[in-house]
């Protein structure tokens, strides 16, 4: 985290697992809480925009896998970093494993990210 700061106060910006910048130009200011927000966000950004970039990339490759085997499943939503998809039952078992293999390996981290499936009527008994 201190490292995250540091490279914000000399370059002015901060970057996504893909490169994605975020500029901070509040983090050399003299105003203590001016400057302690954009410490805050110099930590922050990278990780919820590298999620954002994950997930991006994820729905892409999903969305072309679907429409490339001719799926009637349908992605329907993202919240954070979860994908809401309206599938025929019949699509199921081998949609899940399709599904769960683009969003863990969008992108080569040295960490694994690992998905969780959850089959519902509704969001909520989803999960």
């Amino acid at each position: 985290m201190a490292n995250q700061v540091q490279k914000a106060r000399e370059n002015g910006f901060v970057e996504t697992i893909l490169g994605r910048r975020r500029h901070l130009k509040d983090i050399n200011s003299n105003n203590f809480v001016v400057k302690g927000h954009a410490e805050r966000n110099a930590v922050n950004a990278p990780i919820q925009g590298s999620a954002a970039d994950i997930i991006k990339i994820a729905m892409i490759n999903i969305d072309q896998q679907l429409e490339s085997l001719n799926f009637k499943t349908k992605m329907l939503l993202q919240v954070h970093d979860e994908l809401v998809f309206e599938a025929p039952e019949e699509e199921i078992d081998i949609v899940i494993p399709m599904i769960k293999k683009e969003m863990e390996n969008a992108i080569k981290t040295q960490v694994p990210l690992l998905v969780e499936v959850g089959v519902g009527n509704n969001w909520l008994e989803a999960h």
